[in-house]
């Protein structure tokens, strides 16, 4: 399991060194069948700083942990950009998907941890 919270530390890193907002990670690992271990979920500004967030978070987890995602989805459109780890999964949002889909709601059974904004 430390192998998964490293990457769940890095990509909280790679988030907050690029400016997301409203970084949530949720610990998943309690509930029974869960397919994954954490949700880490941001949104962006804009369809440009979306994709630069999943950009960062994949660079940042390969250089340091040499780990790749299996998939990632969403780049060409960014209004939803998911990087697949396995056992970690990132959704970046533009906030308005992120209010209309509600993950932080659907997956409350879960132990979520709110990450401050970084200051300027």
């Amino acid at each position: 399991m430390l192998k998964t919270e490293n990457i769940v530390d890095k990509v909280i890193e790679a988030l907050k060194d690029n400016k997301a907002h409203e970084i949530v990670k949720i610990d998943l690992r309690e509930i029974e069948n869960c397919f994954c271990s954490f949700f880490v979920i941001c949104h962006g500004t804009s369809g440009t700083h979306i994709a630069s967030l999943a950009d960062a978070v994949e660079e940042k987890v390969k250089k340091e942990l040499h780990e790749s995602p299996f998939h990632t989805e969403g780049m060409n459109v960014a209004q939803w950009v998911v990087v697949d780890y396995g056992d970690v999964v990132v959704h970046v949002f533009e906030k308005e998907m992120r209010d209309f889909y509600q993950l932080e709601d659907f997956w409350g059974d879960g132990i979520i941890e709110r990450i401050p904004d970084t200051e300027d």
